[in-house]
């Protein structure tokens, strides 16, 4: 459940010979069709609280001259890629309306605004200018000409990594949007990243041993334990779980997009603060940060149109691909605990939605609020969610107003995640 919506599929279009070139849509296309607005007031105050802390560490902390280029440049082609979003996604909401792939704003039912076709499946978009940007980067950190390897281990040693990664962020972009076409049944979609993950499991050649906790070192008698083969069970279920956690909270205009910013540049300051502090880890969470990076970006760029009120819904091909981007940094940048405490949020929801997403208790199709069309207030319903819980908790509002719950909701879990790991430093491990 990606977005609040109805899914519509319409009519057969019409066959392409029989169109009209010069129309962007069909006339039954274009009916109700909404006006692609950019809430640039809105984004900008996001991106400014969430990319602040990153930006400012990134300045003041000692950083190799180097990997500091390496840095900007991957910064300067996320921005491009900001850009791109922005441009592509009016040329492709045209595209998906076309082929009547949209849907109807639940949240808005009984107003105006719940009879607009707003088209679905955008984060397409966002996922493909992703792979476009990290793909061209690799020419200015991987290739002969550039002499880090002196500096640092060889950066050839991640390619095939790197390559990994973005084969993982491809194939779940693609199944992402194979279940928007599809509406695959949950029990399918719950195998998905493990397919889409087979090639990082495959690709991964690094250590497969756990640091035991200093607490548990002297009752168990050793300091390290070699998990083999079921540490790559546990990377496949971190995949399994950050895609789907993503994709469960969810249903407000705005939520999906805005909970994987907040993290992602969470990902961020621990990257560049792990980066400064140690040489050991430096190129692991360098990897990170190239990849979290144009997913800031681009993802700032869908949700110029995905705020409330939503142009354009993300699809769950967009939650499919920013977990899966958030899982592969986790297990390649060696802070996959570190990564669980940022999604603390989701797993709260997952662990309360667990009655009905495994059908102890009645599970509708949609578990959102109810919405008042008098007052455009949302009330939450007796469905376990922290969509839902948050409105029996603080009272009805506004969908506006719960998703910035929400997120100020992520954004405390981030905060608390860097506040535990300043006071277990030195004693957990």
């Amino acid at each position: 459940m990606a977005d609040a919506k109805v899914r519509r599929r319409g009519n057969k279009p019409t066959p392409p010979h029989q169109q009209d070139p010069a129309a962007g849509i069909d006339d039954d296309d274009g009916k109700n069709a909404p006006v692609l607005t950019i809430k640039w007031s809105k984004l900008a105050m996001l991106a400014v609280l969430a990319l602040s802390p990153y930006l400012l560490l990134l300045w003041f902390l000692p950083i190799d001259a180097g990997l500091m280029n390496s840095i900007l440049t991957n910064l300067v082609m996320s921005v491009a890629g900001f850009a791109g979003v922005i441009l592509l996604i009016p040329v492709a909401s045209k595209y998906v309306l076309r082929r009547n792939m949209f849907g109807y704003d639940i949240n808005k039912r009984g107003s105006a605004g719940g009879k607009v076709k707003v088209p679905e499946s955008l984060g397409l978009v966002t996922g493909i200018v992703f792979l476009v940007v990290t793909i061209l980067f690799q020419h200015f950190i991987f290739s002969p000409e550039n002499n880090i390897s002196d500096r640092y281990p060889p950066e050839n040693a991640w390619l095939t990594e790197y390559y990994a990664a973005l084969a993982c962020i491809c194939f779940m972009l693609f199944l992402g949007f194979v279940d928007d076409v599809l509406d695959l049944p949950w029990r399918v979609k719950l195998f998905l990243p493990s397919i889409a993950a087979l090639p990082l499991l495959m690709a991964y050649a690094g250590r497969t041993i756990i640091v035991i906790p200093k607490p548990l070192r002297s009752p168990l008698g050793f300091t390290e334990l070699n998990l083999g083969w079921v540490y790559k069970l546990y990377m496949g279920l971190l995949a399994v779980f950050c895609t789907n956690s993503v994709n469960i909270l969810a249903g407000v205009n705005g939520l999906e997009v805005g909970q994987t910013v907040i993290i992602s540049c969470a990902v961020l300051v621990h990257n560049v603060m792990q980066i400064s502090r140690s040489d050991e880890t430096r190129q692991a969470h360098a990897f990170s940060l190239y990849l979290m990076q144009p997913l800031v970006a681009t993802s700032l760029g869908l949700l110029a149109f995905n705020w409330y009120p939503s142009s354009v819904f993300v699809g769950d091909t967009y939650t499919y691909f920013a977990g899966m981007a958030l899982a592969v940094v986790g297990i390649l940048g060696h802070f996959s605990e570190t990564l669980l405490l940022f999604f603390l949020p989701q797993i709260l929801n997952f662990l309360y939605s667990i009655p009905q997403l495994f059908k102890i208790v009645p599970c509708p199709r949609h578990r959102l609020p109810s919405f008042d069309p008098h007052t455009g207030l949302l009330t939450g319903s007796n469905d376990m969610n922290l969509v839902n819980l948050f409105l029996r908790w603080f009272g009805r509002c506004s969908e506006q107003q719960l998703c910035i719950r929400l997120l100020a909701f992520q954004v405390l879990a981030c905060g608390f995640c860097f506040g535990l790991r300043y006071l277990m430093a030195g004693w957990y491990k």
